[in-house]
């Protein structure tokens, strides 16, 4: 059962969305009345956090084991004693699952409202505290210490500073403001530093907010799925193409035992910065990270022989992973997706540029790992097509492990080729909320299988070049 609305889409994006979850083969497969069930299935999912927080282990410093142990102890410090398990993945042997409890439907809603931005909002279903550049308004006599209740401005319609606010808003839970309404919106500047502790959310996660932060990773589930595809081996060079902040590709440093090269690559300078700090966090030297332009990343002359970073030479790498720009429809949560129908298709000639690029740096019989965090057909299905008719040289390859789904019929793929994608769709899984009473009485193979569907929509493919023609 939905506790907020489904996601909201501007209408010729609600148009082309309604076409691709009707497309044909879809409708010829499933018939009209399923396939729009899960469609308008996956539209309420997407407004609803994943069920599970999904943390993976920097397993170059410390045991899954060891960190389970101080995981589970920081969690029952968290919610003051009230046990929530922390489950070890059987196929992804670096992560932990944390259950979500929620929604919880019975918290008092208090006089005094602070108002925050969509993507603040978004942090705080998924576990975050509220920091003071999230905060949008306040009600008019908000003091340090007093009780809260948080809403989120999905619309984005809240004025700075506004002392009310009668616009579409959805609950987020309660919080203790640590700071009074004329500190929060000071003239000297916006304040740094923690708005809102949050006492009573709605959805129950833990913080991270410097929880063993040399040793963890917030990462979801599908996220980690490709770094154990693209499989990296120790002493590998490996590419990372729109690297940023560099979750993945961390985890193919990890993985490769911290032996070897990775190239990361981002064209924007903070966000290669990003990747540099996790990096060092992380305590991984194997990476090198670049500001750069992925689509230009192929030289087409002779490069200095002490030249480390791109452009590169045509068949410099082992395995490369192209996690792409996207549309990123498969975020969880996300109550309104602003973005134009025509921002939303002009990823697809981005990412075959990217893809071009990819093909022609990777050694013959390196490995193409291709991924989005979206939901439609021409950035996925539609993406592996073209690139199987553009590229000879390209073969589908199985997956390993494979956790999701299949891929989605409408792109003109074989069941065969659909079989060997996959594609995370939160919609495969009943809406349900997790109380700590049907917590405590379910199976932990129960709870594995659940968590890994109910998480963010993803898609990966993964590709052999056979020779370099």
């Amino acid at each position: 059962m939905s506790f907020f609305p489904k996601i909201s889409f501007q209408y010729e994006v609600e148009e082309y969305l309604t076409k691709v979850f009707r497309n044909k083969e879809l409708i010829t497969a499933l018939g009209t009345q399923e396939a729009e069930n899960k469609y308008q299935s996956l539209l309420s999912h997407l407004s609803h956090p994943p069920g599970f927080t999904t943390v993976r282990v920097n397993t170059h410093l410390a045991s899954v084991k060891h960190v389970k142990k101080l995981l589970f102890e920081e969690i029952q410090k968290q919610f003051k004693g009230l046990c929530v398990p922390v489950l070890e993945h059987p196929k992804l042997e670096d992560i932990l699952l944390i259950p979500v409890i929620g929604p919880r439907r019975d918290l008092k809603k208090h006089a005094s409202e602070v108002i925050v931005g969509a993507q603040c909002g978004y942090a705080v279903l998924r576990g975050a505290h509220v920091y003071v550049p999230g905060i949008v308004s306040t009600s008019r006599f908000v003091k340090a210490g007093d009780l809260v209740s948080v809403y989120s401005d999905i619309e984005g319609k809240c004025k700075r500073g506004a002392k009310e606010f009668n616009g579409v808003k959805v609950f987020l839970g309660n919080g203790i403001s640590e700071l009074s309404r004329s500190e929060i919106f000071s003239s000297t500047g916006p304040l740094k530093g923690l708005g809102i502790r949050m006492i009573e959310p709605v959805y129950l996660s833990p913080s991270f907010d410097n929880v063993l932060p040399s040793h963890l990773f917030l990462q979801n589930l599908p996220s980690v799925v490709v770094g154990h595809i693209l499989n990296p081996q120790p002493g590998e060079k490996i590419l990372d193409m729109c690297a940023a902040p560099g979750g993945k590709t961390t985890h193919v440093a990890t993985l490769m035992h911290d032996q070897g090269e990775v190239i990361a690559m981002d064209k924007i300078a903070n966000k290669v910065k990003k990747i540099k700090q996790n990096a060092e966090l992380l305590q991984l030297n194997c990476i090198k990270a670049f500001c750069y332009d992925g689509t230009r990343a192929l030289s087409v002359e002779k490069r200095e022989d002490k030249q480390e970073g791109p452009p590169f030479l045509p068949e410099s790498f082992d395995r490369i992973l192209l996690d792409a720009p996207c549309s990123g429809m498969g975020q969880r949560p996300n109550m309104a997706y602003s973005s134009t129908l025509k921002e939303v298709t002009s990823y697809q000639p981005l990412q075959r540029k990217l893809f071009t690029v990819a093909v022609n740096l990777l050694k013959p019989g390196g490995v193409l790992v291709y991924s989005t965090c979206t939901v439609t057909l021409s950035e996925n299905e539609e993406q592996v097509a073209w690139a199987l008719k553009t590229f000879p040289c390209l073969q589908l390859h199985p997956q390993e492990p494979h956790i999701g789904g299949e891929g989605m019929k409408g792109a003109g793929l074989s069941l065969d080729q659909l079989k060997l994608l996959q594609r995370f769709d939160p919609s495969a899984v009943t809406l349900q909320g997790m109380d700590i009473n049907s917590l405590q009485n379910s199976r932990e193979d129960d709870l594995i299988s659940l968590a890994n569907k109910d998480c963010i929509g993803f898609f990966i493919a993964k590709f052999i070049k056979s020779n370099s023609k």
